[in-house]
């Protein structure tokens, strides 16, 4: 049985991670990991502090090690050949980016550095929908540009296999589609 494959969807606030994730998710029938930082707005009603990042980070990884034990088991109880996709919204990697970004702090990116090398594909998508203010998270356009840099960077350093994803709606869709068939 093939183990299922981790597929990270990153980029800056309003790249269109989340709606891309859940697209992707629908049309290949996999399951998605919503990106924790948005529920954890929702519940203390505001972003976190700098001391809060670490949480952050981990309860993102740790989402994801459950959805793959819930696939993998799914997968063996079904006798299935597996190989499957699980779409990451966000990764990691994004909260060590948005600490350094927001508090200078780089002490997180050992660890989100270690961890980003999972994933299959990331697929970056890049800052070209236009900025849409969206409550508690929304830096503005600056952040945006700022962010999806040092997102770039931080994957060309890595070596990781990334691919950029751009333009809107159903191009931007195709495009990924397109990149998840060569990788089945």
């Amino acid at each position: 049985m093939n183990a299922p494959k981790l597929i990270c969807l990153l980029g800056a606030e309003s790249t269109g991670k989340t709606t891309l994730a859940r697209q992707l998710a629908e049309h290949f029938a996999c399951p998605w990991v919503p990106e924790y930082l948005r529920a954890f707005c929702q519940q203390h009603g505001r972003t976190p502090q700098r001391d809060e990042q670490s949480l952050i980070l981990e309860t993102q990884h740790v989402h994801e090690l459950a959805a793959a034990a819930g696939l993998t088991a799914a997968t063996s109880e079904s006798g299935g050949t597996g190989g499957r996709f699980i779409f990451c919204d966000t990764a990691p990697l994004t909260t060590a980016i948005y600490s350094d970004y927001v508090f200078a702090d780089r002490s997180l990116y050992d660890r989100a550095r270690a961890l980003h090398v999972r994933y299959a594909l990331t697929l970056l998508c890049t800052p070209d929908l236009g900025w849409v203010a969206d409550g508690l998270m929304r830096d503005g356009p600056e952040a945006q540009t700022t962010v999806s840099v040092m997102m770039e960077r931080e994957l060309t350093t890595l070596g990781v296999p990334f691919a950029r994803v751009s333009g809107a709606g159903d191009s931007r869709f195709a495009a990924a589609e397109q990149l998840l068939q060569r990788l089945r």
